[in-house]
């Protein structure tokens, strides 16, 4: 017991959702709330650790009932996110890369985690083959491996999987809804699939500048730069470097072999 008169005084209960707050503060419990995006709405997952999860589903009960079967987490809804992780969201949604966005990505492979990381680097209205990510986290010969993490992640849009496609230029599947999904979003963002993959049909998988000699991915920022008519399209990166062309260090094309 405690003598102390303050203490004694204090008679008022705890807030009813005290005990939720602290769970998920600590990571023990997760909070859902719905998100607008291009695709429609979107269900958000969160705690004191960052985003855990970013799902589509018909309402936020199906939402909440499917995160706490995956995440073995007790999952609360909430009419909305906090403004400290809506504003970072929306910023990162419409390409600003530099927005803080903490993940709790506990229970995933260390692979996996390198992959959905490199996928960040991938600017908004641009896209990168499965090859491209394998090749930058040193695993050049995992391009499958890399095609079925990105099949898994669990934080969608937030990391951008939607800007990686097939290494045979084609748009490839989407976990959030299908392929019609990416497609949707990528055109939000700029692109047209459609002629990305009649493009890549031609054999345009790389574009060159025969001004500067440098090769890049065809969405690459500096490839659509590149004027009609100093435009060289490459079937590789071993075609362009045979003729004379160096890889564009920002965009940093790889010679890929294997299709994913």
């Amino acid at each position: 017991m405690t003598d102390n008169p303050m203490l004694t005084s204090l008679t008022a209960p705890a807030p009813a959702h005290l005990a939720d707050d602290v769970l998920v503060e600590v990571g023990l419990a997760d909070r859902m709330a719905p998100l607008g995006t291009a695709i429609g709405v979107l269900w958000v997952a969160w705690n004191g650790r960052g985003v855990a999860a970013v799902d589509l589903a018909e309402d936020g009960p199906a939402a909440a009932a499917h995160h706490q079967v995956v995440s073995g987490r007790r999952t609360l809804l909430a009419d909305a996110l906090p403004a400290s992780l809506a504003g970072p969201i929306a910023r990162r949604l419409s390409g600003d890369r530099s927005a803080r966005i903490t993940l709790d990505l506990r229970g995933h492979t260390d692979f996996e985690v390198a992959v959905w990381e490199k996928a960040l680097d991938i600017p908004f209205g641009e896209v990168r083959p499965y090859g491209w990510i394998a090749a930058e986290i040193g695993r050049p010969k995992a391009v499958r491996a890399v095609g079925t993490a990105l099949g898994h992640n669990p934080v969608p849009l937030v990391v951008p999987c939607h800007r990686v496609v097939r290494t045979d230029g084609t748009i490839g599947q989407y976990s959030l809804g299908g392929p019609g999904n990416k497609r949707a979003i990528l055109a939000a963002e700029g692109l047209d699939p459609d002629g990305l993959e009649t493009a890549a049909r031609r054999g345009e998988r790389l574009i060159g500048s025969d001004t500067t000699h440098i090769v890049c991915w065809p969405t690459c920022r500096h490839a659509r730069r590149v004027s009609a008519a100093h435009r060289v399209p490459f079937r590789s990166l071993r075609d362009a470097q045979a003729r004379g062309y160096r890889a564009c260090k920002v965009c940093r094309p790889t010679a890929i072999e294997a299709a994913a």
